[in-house]
């Protein structure tokens, strides 16, 4: 039986293996399917190229699932065209095999914030509100409610730097939230479970309602702290930790003295608590301001320094033989620096990559220099992988027994592209201290 569509025909060709569709009689495409009982199936569709962009695709379509209609049989859409079409045209879902049904519902959305191109923070354009699909659960991944996120400065470099595909890329590495969903191969956490982490550089971001992270580099959120508080550690304990016991392989019998540039970031004030709390080192820092230099006291500095004055002469006066180890976000035009207060044989663990950077005037003294990035592990796959999770339960267990303490100053809520655009702002202003955070409540 022929179905006529304006000037097109669409009839079963005689075949029974497929749909034709003519133009003044002339065929123009074939739908090939197969019978199952009283299911079609639907294989894949040929168009005459001198045909496409014409309708004649979407009159195939339309002719063969009307003539399916009319035998009272169901379709099972293998072929993308077929299944594409019903998508589009939802009056033909009831034809599709109720196995297959779910493949068409509409994604489910939530809500996100994402930036589409580089722009100054003062441009509403640089980040917006969006609806986006929620994730879908790998093996290893939990679906997380976020509640809270912070910002750090390697949010504001890619929102800056960075290429971001059509529909947006959603920024964001440190989250609080609850978990909601769970992949087939979790085993560290179940639905419900209060979680916190920083997540990975090769996925989509914290800057949403649900994220999709691998159960590996999460922890359990501080039963003392909130959502808020929560998010503004993960991202800075985890680059301090790693920084001081793989990196610097630093242990509680380690001694000698750490400079810490960048006192009051949030790197800093993890690693200074981290330093006095769990090995036996020095701790100088720098803090230029009043304010920044009550902050790094508080949090543990022995001795702070103000690294915009002459920062060698100073920790020399405080350490006249040199220190044994130099963490630093803050290394360009600092190479002079370690050079005349490092020790021999000793350390810089550094987490930020200046564009030019020579360290040769270091070799003489046989300096070790370390890279640290705490999305290493998450980004490669590293063996180790779950040692981050190990590692934020730790912290965990080191914030809730009293022993070091969140670093959160400021928060921002609810959890919008406007606040955040603020947040970026205040991070970009470089007179932040401790962290910025931004609730969904």
């Amino acid at each position: 039986m022929a179905v006529q569509i304006g000037d097109l025909s669409v009839r079963d060709d005689r075949h029974g293996s497929r749909y034709e569709v003519s133009v003044a009689g002339d065929p123009a495409g074939y739908a090939y399917y197969r019978i199952d009982g009283d299911r079609v199936i639907f294989t894949h569709t040929e168009v005459g190229q001198v045909w496409e962009g014409q309708g004649v695709g979407s009159a195939l379509a339309r002719g063969s699932l009307h003539d399916v209609r009319r035998t009272g049989r169901r379709v099972i859409p293998l072929c993308p065209f077929i299944a594409n079409y019903i998508r589009r045209h939802r009056e033909y879902l009831d034809l599709v095999d109720e196995h297959y049904r779910h493949l068409f519902d509409p994604p489910r959305l939530m809500s996100a914030v994402v930036f589409h191109q580089n722009l100054p923070v003062s441009d509403p354009r640089s980040l917006v509100d969006a609806q986006l699909p929620r994730p879908e659960a790998r093996a290893h991944d939990l679906i997380v409610r976020v509640a809270a996120v912070s910002v750090n400065p390697v949010d504001v470099k890619r929102r800056v730097d960075s290429a971001a595909p059509p529909e947006g890329r959603i920024l964001g590495f440190d989250a609080s939230g609850t978990v909601v969903e769970i992949g087939e191969a979790v085993s560290l956490f179940a639905p419900g479970d209060e979680v916190y982490y920083a997540g990975s550089v090769d996925r989509p971001g914290s800057y949403a309602e649900f994220q999709a992270v691998d159960e590996r580099i999460v922890g359990r959120k501080p039963s003392s702290l909130t959502h808020a508080q929560a998010a503004a550690i993960p991202l800075t304990a985890i680059t301090a930790w790693e920084s001081l016991f793989d990196r610097l392989q630093l242990g509680a019998e380690s001694s000698g003295t750490l400079l810490v540039l960048g006192g009051a970031g949030g790197v800093g004030s993890m690693l200074i608590q981290l330093a006095k709390k769990l090995t036996g080192l020095t701790v100088i820092a720098t803090a230029s301001r009043p304010e920044t230099r009550v902050w790094v006291l508080e949090h543990g500095a022995d001795h702070v320094v103000d690294h915009f004055d002459d920062l060698a002469s100073q920790v020399l006066h405080v350490a006249p033989d040199g220190v044994e180890y130099i963490f630093t976000s803050q290394t360009k035009d600092a190479v002079p620096v370690f050079e005349k207060v490092l020790k021999p044989f000793g350390h810089v663990v550094t987490i930020d990559d200046p564009a030019e950077l020579d360290i040769r005037a270091l070799k003489p003294k046989s300096i070790a220099w370390h890279w640290e990035l705490m999305f290493t592990r998450a980004l490669f796959h590293t063996p180790d992988m779950i040692e981050q999770h190990h590692l934020l339960n730790r912290i965990t267990d080191l914030i809730d027994e009293g022993t070091i303490r969140g670093t959160l100053t400021t928060t921002l809520s609810p959890l919008t592209a406007a606040n955040l655009r603020e947040a970026h702002r205040m991070i970009e202003s470089g007179r932040t201290i401790g962290k910025v955070v931004v609730s969904r409540q």
